[in-house]
């Protein structure tokens, strides 16, 4: 099926599918947070539902000038919108929906990467596509479907482009304990012969794998690793598990399997986490210290924001239905989820804290709403071979940058 009709099929005009704002059923704080700077994680202006992630947009590869041109179609919408203090919850896949503006935006990279002859040119075309496909599935809630045809579409331009670019992607299926499988992608370097050494990636709970690809191409690949990424339980490949207290357990069962993979040196595999991946990267320094190298994590959420109730009720209500979503708590009370998420801090498990033989290093913003200094700094003291790594606020994007070198090179010499 080409291209074109795959969106045909997926996307029909209708104004019946749930607006995603109302997916999960808490205590909405419009108009009593105050506004939200996080470099992982953008801004909440106060009137968006979601949170605006300009710093990740960019640093994926989308030009700022067609994030703000994609924002101004949907903030200039006179449709119907779920509350009309949220400019992104226009009603229905039409003009002024978010999902309609970042796919349609989409398509039109899309259309290029179809139309161009030069396979590389094209594949950046297709990379394109898959990043606009990508933030129209943002926040990727559970029941989401609109959201979840343009993951499918997402899924889709990603691998097109992997045909044409210069590394090479393998799709893997890793079974799982009591049935099923998962699927991940690991991305090899073009430089060199394998078995690689190998980062396993533990991103966030809004991310998707196809996220990652600057990761990879700028920073693992010419260090000489492969990349290997798995989805959060909940969301996209991994849509049949829901997040639970054992947050590592999708992604020990992949660690298991490495060994039968003969791309990847099983002996020099390292793991890396952004926010609550973090706190399955940390975890998994310590239940799978034998097959891990190191870990290093950004942002890490681990402990403050999931025992904190005041730092609960000022995160914006995209953050934490994001939360409430992957843990299948979409209908459950505040009072339950925060009484659920104290369950998934790593220091009230008996694990941070508690001497670690994997290293560590853990990266962090001062001033981060969701993962304070303390944070990282009780990651480092909690291994042997610890370490923190404080990243400026400003400039923001080059800062971030800097900060990847860091880790990469880090995690190169595990």
């Amino acid at each position: 099926m080409s291209g074109t009709n795959l969106s045909e099929v997926l996307f029909k005009p209708t104004f019946k599918q749930q607006e995603t704002s109302t997916l999960v059923t808490r205590p909405r704080h419009i108009g009593r947070q105050a506004a939200i700077l996080a470099a992982l994680d953008g801004t909440n202006p106060g009137n968006w539902y979601r949170m605006i992630n300009r710093l990740l947009w960019i640093w994926r590869g989308i030009n700022p000038w067609e994030i703000e041109e994609v924002l101004a179609r949907i903030a200039a919408s006179n449709s119907d919108r779920t509350d009309d203090r949220l400019l992104d919850t226009v009603i229905g896949y039409r003009p002024g929906n978010w999902i309609y503006e970042w796919s349609h935006q989409g398509m039109t990279w899309q259309q290029r990467g179809m139309d161009e002859p030069d396979a590389a040119l094209a594949g950046q075309h297709w990379l394109q596509a898959a990043n606009f496909y990508s933030v129209a599935a943002y926040p990727h809630l559970c029941g989401d479907l609109l959201a979840e045809q343009a993951q499918t579409l997402a899924n889709r331009a990603w691998e097109e482009a992997a045909s044409r670019l210069s590394y090479e992607l393998k799709a893997l299926n890793f079974p799982i304990a009591g049935g099923g499988s998962v699927t991940g992608f690991l991305h090899l370097p073009a430089q060199g012969y394998g078995p690689f050494p190998t980062v396993l990636v533990c991103g966030g709970l809004d991310m998707l794998q196809n996220d990652t690809y600057r990761l990879f191409h700028d920073y693992f690949a010419p260090a000489g690793m492969a990349m290997l990424t798995i989805d959060m339980p909940s969301i996209g490949f991994s849509s049949k598990w829901t997040l639970n207290q054992d947050s590592s357990f999708l992604h020990q069962q992949v660690l298991k399997g490495l060994a039968e993979v003969p791309w990847i040196d099983s002996r020099r595999v390292t793991a890396f986490g952004f926010r609550f991946g973090a706190n399955i990267a940390v975890r998994l320094a310590y239940l799978e210290s034998q097959r891990l190298r190191g870990v290093a994590c950004l942002g890490p959420v681990v402990h403050a924001l999931l025992t904190d109730s005041a730092r609960q009720d000022k995160a914006p209500d995209m953050f934490m239905d994001v939360l409430a979503s992957r843990m299948g708590m979409a209908h459950a009370s505040d009072a339950a989820l925060k009484i659920e998420l104290s369950r998934y801090s790593l220091k009230t498990q008996g694990l941070l804290g508690r001497r670690c033989p994997t290293p560590m290093l853990a990266g962090f913003w001062d001033n981060d709403p969701f993962s304070p200094k303390e944070e990282a700094a009780l990651i480092a003291s909690s291994s042997l071979s610890g370490a923190s790594l404080r990243i400026k606020s400003a400039p923001v994007y080059q800062n971030f940058h800097r900060a990847l070198l860091e880790i990469s090179d880090w995690l190169a010499k595990m």
